[in-house]
């Protein structure tokens, strides 16, 4: 099961201390040796300044030898630069918890940084020194305090560079801190900020930053309440859903599974979110030359290939990939439970009459379990009114009413008017230089 594991594919659109998780349920997998992993933990520990950690691997790696010197060198750089950032930080500190200073401080941060220059002689550079320590307190895995540290930096400065740096910092530091809510809103200000092309640089950067934000994301959709229909409204969108086809197709699995996830969608939910499989399908038939897995395909042979007994064999198949799965295994018996669901709504439509032992087995359930699933699936779906079980055969059928022909040509005659219209719109904005060509065909 490893040519499915997406870790070396993430990864690199990361901060360091966020692959962290990632390789440490790796390493309570089966997928990979427990040294590789280790020593994958070890190189991105170096880079930081969580020197007991980086030590405590070294020891693990190499247990017959001594710690290299340069670790207590840097353990005594580290507290060195500590001491020096707080002290600068703490400096800036003192003057904005002021309660006095508080109440006179506004939303424009231009007459802020003048008013505290004016009266408390603080400068923009020496502001600076709070995302500095922030920036610190994160390399040695306080991610509490550097939260706090980077949110009072950006509520001051007018640094676009630092404070755009600081937005990631703030989210990592709440993400590895397990505040949801705090990271979906950074999360939020975030995506604002990266779509509103206030960036600096050529438009490739924008690319490249929805593709961070797009793997950092799945932090927060997995673990919030209510982030598989958030995945959904962001993922689905046409800048993200560009991305992703552009950049990172391996997202598929999670846009995928989010769609399954939310079969039944919470009342008030978009369009957008209600209609997530039909269009995670058709994505899912045009990227399958980039990328495939057994969750994605389990869409494309029940969906499009209408291949019940492939759908069932890339259900099993995607149980242990979701398993193996860091952002998705605590969803595997939920993902399972919907699944079925839905081969079971698609059996439905697809035949008259329906085995119910038959359909128990494709299912993976006893016939008793089968038989109670179906009643469920029917009275859950709407279908008291066209099913009738007849449990002396065993069965169930389907009574549906066939649709007038001049209604099925009157809805493909429509379905036709508003593509070619759409297309028209596009060519014409693309002839006339209003849209780069990808998203005009689009």
């Amino acid at each position: 099961m490893a040519e499915w594991d997406l870790t070396q594919r993430i990864m690199p659109h990361l901060d360091r201390h966020l692959a962290f998780p990632l390789l440490v349920h790796l390493a309570e997998t089966p997928l990979f040796a427990v040294k590789d992993i280790q020593l994958a933990q070890y190189e991105l520990a170096k880079g930081t300044n969580m020197l007991d950690y980086a030590v405590n691997l070294f020891q693990q790696l190499h247990p017959d030898q001594d710690v290299p010197p340069e670790f207590e060198e840097k353990r005594r750089n580290t507290l060195l630069t500590h001491e020096r950032l707080r002290d600068e930080a703490q400096a800036v500190l003192d003057v904005i918890e002021n309660p006095d200073v508080a109440q006179a401080l506004r939303q424009d941060k231009e007459h802020n940084l003048q008013y505290l220059k004016d009266n408390y002689n603080l400068t923009l550079e020496q502001i600076t020194a709070l995302y500095h320590f922030g920036q610190f307190q994160f390399s040695y895995g306080n991610y509490s305090g550097a939260a706090d540290y980077l949110y009072h930096f950006r509520v001051l400065s007018t640094d676009t560079e630092l404070n755009t740096s600081a937005q990631w910092g703030k989210l990592a530091s709440d993400i590895l801190s397990g505040k949801w809510d705090a990271a979906l809103q950074e999360l939020d200000t975030l995506r604002d900020s990266i779509d509103s092309r206030a960036l600096p640089g050529p438009a490739i950067n924008q690319l490249h930053s929805r593709t961070w934000l797009l793997h950092w994301s799945l932090f927060v959709y997995f673990n919030h309440p209510s982030g598989r229909t958030l995945l959904l409204e962001t993922f689905l969108s046409p800048v993200y859903l560009n991305t992703i086809q552009t950049a990172c197709p391996w997202i598929l699995r999670y846009l995928a599974a989010a769609a399954v996830l939310s079969r039944s969608p919470p009342p008030g939910a978009s369009a957008r979110v209600r209609s997530a499989i039909r269009e995670i399908i058709k994505v899912v038939q045009m990227e399958e030359y980039q990328y495939q897995d057994p969750v994605t395909s389990f869409l494309k042979e029940l969906y499009l290939e209408f291949d019940f007994e492939a759908a069932q064999q890339q259900l099993s198949l995607a149980e242990q990939v979701l398993s193996d799965d860091f952002f998705l295994n605590d969803f595997t018996a939920d993902f399972l439970d919907n699944a079925r669901y839905l081969i079971s709504e698609a059996y439905c439509r697809t035949h008259q009459k329906i085995d119910i032992r038959d359909l128990s087995q494709r299912l993976n359930l006893s016939a008793d379990e089968g038989e109670k699933w179906i009643v469920n699936l029917i009275r859950e779906s709407r279908m008291g009114a066209d099913a009738k079980i007849d449990l002396d055969k065993n069965v169930i059928e389907i009574f549906r009413p066939a649709a007038p022909v001049y209604q099925a040509v009157i809805d493909k005659t429509r379905g036709l008017h508003l593509r070619t219209s759409g297309l028209g719109t596009a060519i014409s904005r693309m002839g006339a230089g209003a849209l780069p060509v990808t998203e005009a065909v689009r």
